[in-house]
């Protein structure tokens, strides 16, 4: 055995650990989530006629469901989901039309959002939004120089996410669809795209979507209520006044934990949408603040690790990291906005906290592709360190006093020679294989 080979065996056996941070975020907010809807619940499992604890124990069945696909998206090669994007993408189109099959899809409160599973309802955009994220990571990653420089490539992500925010209209579902082609416009920012040609879609864009917000009646009612909910506190305003109540309640420390008066039938949807009104009322300020802080960690954390991929090249991980940030950071934002009076209402639940089987199993998902990309960057930093190591000069690698393989040369008046070891084709064939994305794009 050649000695690259014997040095690629040794890298193979290398491994990466996991980001610390996001898993104690995902587990402190899936916690979290388990206590509050134990506790939010209560009256609304009352108000149907079921034991007490009927939601909270179908929530941790979800959550275990979720578990498990987290787990199997942990263990599964980021090149292995790449290479089935095309399908994902197929798969989007196939569950929004499902919604619409008799005896497949199935309507609740006048909205077709959901799939009938016979245990459940399964409700499909939420898996569309993590397809839709990993089919355009992969998008932006095989035609990245394209998208910045010419007007196809950038149009063709638009035109699919029109094409989706269209069949949910139809359904309708508003809230998600503003939520997809907020993720595409990001995504494609991020990804390098022409800023000046980015103008063109948004400002076509917002009118559309300003029209179609007050084409229905019910739209409309929601956005007078919320500028002046108090106007019709028992009817249009009625979910934002308890919401307000409940707010207003928890004061700085909140009423404690299972003291929550306005969930006891007061607030609809205490357990689903306005979860959040309930944590502000039972842990006041401080647990407003502890909440907004474990999203903006989980986005941030989120962020940087998709500017580290990118930074080594890895761009499909790294878009991938950037769309799920994006999603997570908005979803939260517009549903913590809602419940605090700063946005209209919109059916957007809080990630990994409401109640809801298909917002929870998917979020734990998307939450297993970040950490499958956090182990992954990781791996390849170790393996580059390696590598580094072993391509040191013998005389660097003695000499304690010697700057280490991976500190930043010291500036010189002339250029520095292309090392010979790096050029050499053993060196090379190594390189290619600790690391087949670097060096290149596509």
């Amino acid at each position: 055995m050649s000695d690259s080979a014997r040095q690629a065996t040794r890298l193979d056996a290398i491994g990466g650990h996991f980001d610390p941070w996001l898993l104690g975020i995902s587990c402190a907010l899936a916690c979290l989530g388990v206590v509050m809807v134990g506790s939010a619940s209560i009256g609304v499992a009352d108000g149907h006629d079921v034991g007490p604890f009927y939601f909270l124990t179908r929530h941790v069945v979800f959550l275990a469901i979720g578990l498990v696909g987290a787990v199997w998206v942990m263990r599964t090669e980021l090149k292995t989901i790449e290479q089935h994007n095309q399908w994902l993408l197929l798969v989007c189109f196939v569950l929004l039309i499902a919604v619409f099959v008799p005896g497949i899809g199935r309507s609740v409160n006048g909205a077709r959002r959901w799939l009938n599973l016979g245990f459940s309802n399964f409700q499909a955009v939420e898996a569309v939004k993590l397809l839709y994220i990993v089919w355009l990571a992969s998008y932006l990653k095989r035609y990245s120089e394209e998208v910045t420089a010419t007007w196809g490539a950038m149009l063709k992500p638009i035109g699919v996410a029109v094409a989706l925010v269209m069949m949910l209209l139809l359904q309708p579902d508003f809230g998600s669809s503003s939520l997809l082609l907020a993720i595409t416009a990001g995504m494609l920012v991020l990804g390098g795209v022409n800023m000046p040609r980015m103008f063109g879609p948004v400002l076509i864009g917002l009118p559309v979507l300003a029209v179609v917000a007050i084409a229905e009646p019910y739209r409309v009612v929601r956005l007078t209520s919320f500028l002046d909910p108090w106007q019709d506190p028992f009817k249009t305003g009625y979910q934002l006044t308890n919401a307000l109540m409940a707010v207003g309640r928890g004061e700085w420390l909140g009423v404690g934990l299972g003291a929550s008066v306005q969930k006891l039938s007061y607030l609809p949807e205490a357990h689903t949408d306005f979860i959040m009104a309930v944590i502000a009322e039972e842990f006041g300020f401080l647990g407003v603040c502890l909440v907004v802080g474990l999203y903006a960690g989980l986005a941030g954390r989120a962020f940087w690790l998709g500017l580290k991929c990118v930074e080594m090249r890895r761009h499909f991980a790294g878009y991938c990291a950037f769309g799920i940030a994006l999603w997570m950071s908005l979803q939260s934002f517009v549903s913590i906005g809602v419940n605090l009076g700063l946005l209209p209402t919109k059916g957007l639940t809080l990630p990994m906290i409401s109640y809801g089987g298909s917002s929870v199993i998917m979020t734990c998902a998307a939450l297993g592709l970040l950490l499958r990309v956090s182990y992954e960057l990781d791996r390849a930093q170790r393996q580059v360190a390696r590598v580094r190591n072993e391509t040191a000069p013998p005389s660097a690698a003695n000499d304690p006093g010697a700057p280490s393989p991976t500190a930043a040369p010291m500036p010189s008046r002339k250029p520095a020679p292309v090392a010979s070891a790096m050029t050499s084709r053993g060196t090379s064939r190594l390189q290619q294989r600790v690391e087949p994305t670097l060096g290149r794009i596509a």
